[in-house]
């Protein structure tokens, strides 16, 4: 079990309707499950004073992210619209900080760094920043979906030199392909990631 202080966030990264409703465009199978272990975290670790922050990803109506558009998802997460807003079973905390991905049509997987495809840049979101500027060193990511968004956010927050933990009963995979889930939680142990 995670001790939380005001030197840890807890990263809830993108448990929003077209994720973790049965009725969203990219559905995570047992995301009810997942909510329910990750509103225990934001209550132990508002309780703590820990920092609690939420990612969302913001897409534009067409971006290359789309496979309408030569990407490889259904259109998901679009700016404004009920699948980009946070599922209402999240204890979402009033004045919390809220970091949006892809606003700009670009990747968003990672909490951090959003990736232009056009450019192949990369460049950083405010949640480093932030986090910086609150003192924090540890993070811990919960939320959807461990083979993507929890991954890319995970392995970035260690990169980035934040103690770095992953909490398993929190997290649910797409699994595109059968084992993806796991072969993500693998890659963030090897990243520095503690898994629990």
């Amino acid at each position: 079990m995670v001790d939380y202080d005001a030197r840890t966030a807890l990263v809830v990264v993108d448990v929003q309707n077209d994720f973790a409703h049965p009725d969203g465009s990219l559905y995570v199978n047992e995301a009810a499950d997942a909510i329910v272990a990750v509103n225990e975290e934001i209550e132990r670790a508002s309780a703590a004073g820990a920092v609690v922050a939420y990612t969302q990803d913001w897409h534009p109506e067409h971006t290359p992210h789309f496979a309408q558009d030569g990407g490889i998802w259904p259109v998901h997460c679009v700016g404004d619209s009920w699948g980009a807003q946070l599922h209402d079973d999240l204890a979402a905390l009033e004045g919390a900080p809220r970091v949006r991905k892809g606003v700009g049509g670009e990747d968003g997987y990672s909490g951090f760094t959003v990736h232009d495809v056009e450019r192949d840049e990369d460049a950083p979101t405010e949640l480093e920043g932030l986090l910086r500027d609150r003192g924090v060193e540890r993070v811990v990511v919960v939320g959807l979906a461990t083979d993507y968004c929890v991954r890319d956010t995970a392995l970035d927050a260690a990169r980035l030199g934040f103690g770095t933990t992953v909490l398993t009963r929190a997290i649910r995979a797409v699994n595109l392909e059968p084992g993806d889930g796991e072969r993500a939680i693998e890659a963030m142990r090897l990243a520095g990631a503690s898994i629990e």
